[in-house]
């Protein structure tokens, strides 16, 4: 009998032991899972980097984000994830997430290229179960939404860069214009340069910023 070592970060501890209990039940023939769990992003870095030079996780469940939504903490489980690669490359990595915009899922598949994508609204048991025994068998797993968000991506024919992504994704989160150069690394009239570009690249050049964002949205670019 081989031991599956598991560890699941998430920032929920009802989520987290939820999944703990699942996850040591799967029957998975030729499997003993043994779960460990931590709900923050140095809890989860240390248990990663303490299994450096002992056992190996064979799968990390992140994540993405390890905090409540209005507090401005530095790193997220995509950040975790990044260092999780360096440190323990042969540890399979899957994200499991509340963020199943396109932007976010395909920024993560970019930084971390994970085994594993699964949107929690689509989590039950049996797909929880399906996602381990597949990662550790035939990776990688994604889950419908998470799917459905890769598809709308793969079939845009516009080219974007990261900054255009970006710009895309504050303006849908309802951040102001002038607000935006505090999340975006560029000049003010460098954004501007590029929301007129985005707008005649999506067919909106006589329309305002929302039209934009539902053109952008329509192609599975957020």
């Amino acid at each position: 009998m081989k031991t599956l070592r598991i560890l699941a970060i998430d920032d929920h501890e009802m989520t987290m032991l939820g999944y703990k209990f699942i996850l040591e039940n799967i029957d998975f023939e030729g499997y003993d899972i043994i779960v460990d769990t931590a709900n923050t992003f140095e809890g989860g870095k240390k248990l990663i980097e303490d299994s450096v030079n002992s056992f190996k996780y064979d799968i990390l469940l992140l994540d993405v984000q390890l905090f409540a939504p209005n507090e401005n903490q530095p790193h997220s489980g995509e950040d975790l994830g990044i260092l999780a690669r360096k440190l323990v490359p042969e540890s399979k990595i899957a994200f499991m997430s509340s963020f199943s915009d396109n932007f976010r899922i395909n920024s993560i598949l970019k930084s971390v290229d994970p085994d594993g994508y699964l949107v929690k609204t689509d989590i039950d048991p049996k797909t929880l179960e399906d996602a381990v025994k597949t990662i550790i068998l035939n990776p990688p797993y994604y889950s419908s939404k998470a799917l459905s968000a890769i598809r709308k991506k793969m079939a845009n024919d516009i080219e974007l860069d990261e900054k255009d992504k970006q710009i895309l994704y504050h303006l849908s989160m309802g951040t102001k214009n002038k607000d935006l150069e505090k999340h975006i690394r560029l000049s003010p009239s460098s954004i501007e340069n590029r929301k007129r570009h985005l707008k005649t690249l999506f067919g909106t050049e006589n329309e305002n910023d929302m039209a934009l964002i539902i053109a952008a949205k329509n192609r599975g670019f957020i």
